[in-house]
């Protein structure tokens, strides 16, 4: 068994991995946003938790409002930016499957976990 303390120390940080998996924590300031038009996962499904803050998902164009509680699906291709709209920063825990991103938290290439 493996585990992971979540912080939300960083803007972006993968906390725990496998061959199969990955969760990632992200924390938003006011005002900010991550990803874009051009952003896409080419070989993961992203499962994003909001742990608390609000915030904006677009998601292939069409946008959904983020706040405490909700559970997204990106799947593997979509564009997506995540934008924090409130006063507090947006926490967020994402789950990639596959693997996303490789331990120093780059992209790693499609189909690559």
């Amino acid at each position: 068994m493996r585990r992971a303390s979540i912080q939300f120390r960083k803007a972006f940080d993968v906390v725990l991995s496998n061959a199969s998996a990955q969760a990632a924590e992200m924390t938003l300031r006011p005002g900010k946003s991550e990803g874009g038009q051009d952003n896409r996962h080419r070989g993961s499904d992203q499962w994003l938790f909001v742990v608390s803050g609000r915030g904006t998902a677009i998601v292939n164009g069409h946008e959904y409002s983020l706040t405490k509680g909700m559970l997204i699906l990106i799947e593997r291709g979509d564009t997506h930016e995540i934008r924090c709209t409130g006063r507090t920063p947006l926490r967020t825990l994402n789950v990639y499957v596959p693997p996303a991103y490789d331990s120093g938290g780059d992209e790693l290439a499609a189909g690559r976990g």
